[in-house]
């Protein structure tokens, strides 16, 4: 064919073949696959349409460009209403302590058993494209394919929640997305639609707290806590009956970030979470968590201040211990983002034989929803029959055909009961029974009464936050109530914290400069005072024990100490830090050993929001050839406003003093590092996460 000779030429490191036009053709290698269709029908040009000569038009009998571009125009699912921002790994559980005196699971009565799970992180509010570090609930979802099927523990970073019963689950996710005349904000409750929600639904001031302190705005998944939210059973094969409720622990413990830091992220980095937990899992730094349960009987349950049924409660770990009984790795990104990540379904319906559900009236109505939604976002009935979502332990029933079907039954008998295949058959033994639990009220709309209590609980979170934390959880409301247009609804919000707490209320109300504090808004039972600090209930309280899994910011230069570098890396190494070295150009610089050393970030790209905590180790002439570098001074002068960690050698002082962190602002929170430094001391200190005592000066945390 004329105009159809084709040339080999190397490009880079690959072979392709040029067209007369000069369009490239990558040519398959020896060992490579050959590029298919879906059909597997192997494709000849994947750069050129057929067309009726070079310049007719394209042939409708383009097999190879329909099947492409049809299943690209395609290729979107509807995103999820809610956790639509999310990024999953693959993992295991382990038991470590049987439960077998309380369930008939066997996932949770065979010590050392590994089960494979699939755990998706997300954001609550946002749409996909939102960022990483928004204020927000933390989904925490978990999917265990265990031997008696897929087990799913859907729950949040926060262990309780704003609403009580499912109903009034559409009007709370309506109020807090973007509003619905204008289309914003995005991935943000300050506004009013969510605040005129919250102010007129008392029963969410305990959620409220929490979402208005740090625990919404962590540092990373690794470092979060995770909940089941809702009061479960674990039942026997004698159908005797246990409350539980599942706590996952971070072995890397607690971290936030504060909100000055979290705005400063989400510009420098929007996939900041995201790329924190691939860096990680990919290094072999595999995140860990335990699983812990918190059991109790309907002794305890009855005698509880508060209805164990509430959502909206938690039972403090001071009075009910949680008990670990096995730990979570994640030790395998996901080979494709779509195919697992995104449509991964979990649903709170799924459990085992010995696993059950109790009356709380937001678990049943999630149980509902949580399959229809599933259904309608991936297309039909067989969304179970996608990999991700399919049980890795054999499965049999009589469900066929709908959309996209990947199995049906075999056989003539497609029902049961049968006499002419031998398909699957029902087990009284093996299989699924609810636990029996009597029914003898007339049907109503009301709820318990112990759930009319709003405040207490939410004072007692305030109360057991250390001093910092609460200075945070006041900045927040003020923050979020400033955006709110309608002053009306900003005294209403201040109405329910002079519930909480009285200095509380009155400081958000000056921050707010109502002219006046407004009555205290009536509740419904009384608030109970005494209700004792919970130290586990705060971030601060259960930081780190070591600095592992921390990031080191390092600004170097040319010229920098090769030693003191050298040691630096060896001292993060022996507590399991990562460090980045941050240079004048991504290319690296020449230390005083004469090598180059590769730097991880040029200093225009890397904030110090980035980092856990930031060493300075540059050489004098480095020193001042970065002295008019904004983005240099903002390095420093962000970690220190941040109340971070600081090491420094004497070099690097001209440039601190000129970002405004001169001699009289050094305290406790810097090191000066000399010859044969400290650095195994200084990251020793690190494990503070943060020197409290400075945010009272610099006011910006």
């Amino acid at each position: 064919m004329a105009g159809s000779k084709r040339e080999t030429v190397k490009l880079g490191d690959e072979i392709v073949e040029r067209g007369p036009q000069g369009a490239t053709h990558q040519v398959a290698s020896p060992g490579a696959p050959v590029l298919t269709t879906q059909q597997g029908l192997p494709v000849s040009d994947d750069q050129n349409t057929q067309k009726a000569g070079p310049r007719g038009p394209a042939l409708l009998q383009d097999l190879h460009f329909r099947e492409k571009i049809f299943h690209f125009d395609h290729e979107r699912i509807p995103e999820r209403v809610v956790h639509a921002r999310g990024y999953g790994a693959h993992g295991y559980f382990e038991l470590t302590d049987s439960l077998a005196d309380v369930t008939r699971a066997k996932v949770l009565s065979e010590v050392g058993k590994k089960t494979p799970a699939f755990v998706r992180f997300s954001t609550v509010a946002g749409s996909q494209g939102s960022f990483d570090v928004a204020r927000d609930v933390r989904g925490f979802a978990v999917k265990l394919y265990t031997d008696e099927g897929n087990w799913d523990i859907v729950g949040n970073n926060i262990p309780v929640f704003f609403i009580q019963d499912a109903m009034k689950f559409p009007d709370m996710v309506h109020a807090v997305k973007q509003e619905a005349d204008r289309g914003f904000p995005q991935a943000q409750s300050a506004h009013d639609t969510f605040w005129d929600f919250a102010s007129l639904s008392p029963e969410t001031t305990h959620m409220l707290m929490w979402i208005m302190s740090d625990r919404a705005i962590p540092r990373s998944f690794r470092f979060m806590e995770g909940f089941g939210v809702h009061s479960f059973r674990l039942v026997t094969a004698e159908g005797k009956s246990t409350y539980v409720k599942f706590h996952w622990k971070p072995k890397l413990g607690m971290q936030s970030v504060v909100w000055n830091e979290a705005v400063k992220i989400n510009g420098a980095d929007p996939d900041f979470h995201r790329r924190d937990l691939w860096t990680a899992i990919t290094n072999g730094d595999f995140p860990e968590w335990e699983l812990g349960v918190q059991l109790f009987d309907d002794e305890f349950a009855d005698k509880f201040d508060f209805d164990i049924l509430d959502a909206t409660k938690l039972i403090p770990e001071e009075l009910v211990p949680v008990r670990r009984i096995g730990r979570l790795v994640l030790d395998r990104m996901v080979d494709n983002f779509f195919a697992e990540t995104e449509q991964v379904a979990f649903c709170t319906q799924n459990i085992v034989p010995g696993v059950d559900f109790t009356n709380d009236p937001l678990l049943q109505g999630r149980n509902f929803s949580y399959l229809d939604t599933q259904t309608k976002r991936l297309g039909g009935p067989n969304f179970t029959h996608i990999p991700i979502n399919a049980p890795k332990c054999p499965f049999h029933n009589f469900q066929q055909d709908g959309h996209m079907a990947m199995h049906n039954p075999k056989g003539r008998a497609n029902y049961e009961p049968s006499s002419l295949d031998r398909g699957p058959r029902e087990s009284p033994t093996a299989g699924y029974t609810p636990f029996q639990e009597p029914l003898r009220d007339a049907t109503t709309r009301e709820r318990g009464a112990l759930f009319a209590d709003h405040y207490s609980q939410a004072r007692q979170f305030y109360i057991s936050q250390t001093e910092p934390e609460q200075t945070h959880i006041k900045n927040a409301f003020v923050f979020e109530l400033s955006k709110v247009e309608v002053p009306a609804i900003r005294e209403r919000v201040v109405s329910h914290l002079l519930n909480v707490d009285e200095m509380l209320a009155q400081q958000v109300a000056q921050g707010l400069r109502l002219e006046k504090i407004p009555q205290a808004a009536p509740p419904a039972r009384p608030v109970v005072s005494t209700l004792p600090e919970s130290p586990a209930l705060s971030i601060i309280k259960n930081g780190p024990k070591s600095f592992a899994g921390r990031k080191l910011g390092v600004l170097v230069t040319d010229g920098t100490d090769a030693t003191l570098l050298s040691g630096l890396m060896k001292a993060a190494a022996d507590e399991g830090t990562l460090v980045e070295l941050v240079a004048p150009a991504v290319g690296g610089v020449k230390t005083t050993d004469g090598k180059l050393v590769p730097a991880g970030q040029k200093i225009v790209g890397a904030p110090s929001v980035l980092y856990d905590a930031v060493v300075l180790l540059p050489s004098a002439d480095g020193a001042a050839l970065l002295n008019d570098e904004a983005t240099a001074r903002d390095f420093i002068a962000d970690a220190f406003a941040h109340a971070k960690f600081i090491a420094y050698v004497k070099e690097a002082r001209p440039l601190m003093e000129r970002a405004g962190v001169g001699p009289s602002d050094m305290d406790a929170g810097f090191a000066e590092i000399r010859a044969g430094g400290d650095f195994a001391g200084f990251l020793t200190t690190c494990r503070d996460v943060r020197f409290w005592d400075r945010e009272k000066r610099t006011h910006t945390v």
